[in-house]
């Protein structure tokens, strides 16, 4: 996946077969958890932002990269012991179901966390 992307449609249609049905489904749960972030391509990968960086996940040969900042690896971290992950990230092999309740508990939690932290104008 070398092009840079404008949209997560264009990113969604370069894909092809399971990483593309997975990262629609991805993408569905996440803008369903949350309805009000905004949507757009980050680091080449779609994001969310909600008060700042929600979560991104990109699509890889066998897993989708889905991250949801040190926070939401940390709070979930019994949860996602099954996985491969690091401080931020987390790989889902689409040889597997996605775990789509969990990835919405995780998109939530993060929602509250960032309208927990909004700066209240002065």
């Amino acid at each position: 996946m070398s092009s840079t992307f404008l949209t997560v449609d264009e990113y969604i249609d370069s894909l092809s077969g399971k990483a593309k049905a997975n990262a629609t489904i991805v993408r569905k749960i996440i803008k369903e958890s949350a309805p009000d972030a905004e949507e757009g391509i980050f680091y080449n990968m779609p994001g969310y932002k909600l008060n700042g960086p929600l979560v991104y996940f990109a699509s890889y040969e066998k897993h989708i990269g889905f991250y949801p900042t040190p926070s939401g690896i940390e709070t979930f971290k019994r949860e996602l012991a099954i996985y491969k992950s690091a401080k931020g990230s987390v790989q889902f092999p689409l040889s597997k179901p996605m775990p789509l309740k969990l990835i919405s508990k995780i998109v939530k939690f993060r929602v509250k966390e960032n309208l927990r932290l909004r700066v209240s104008p002065s």
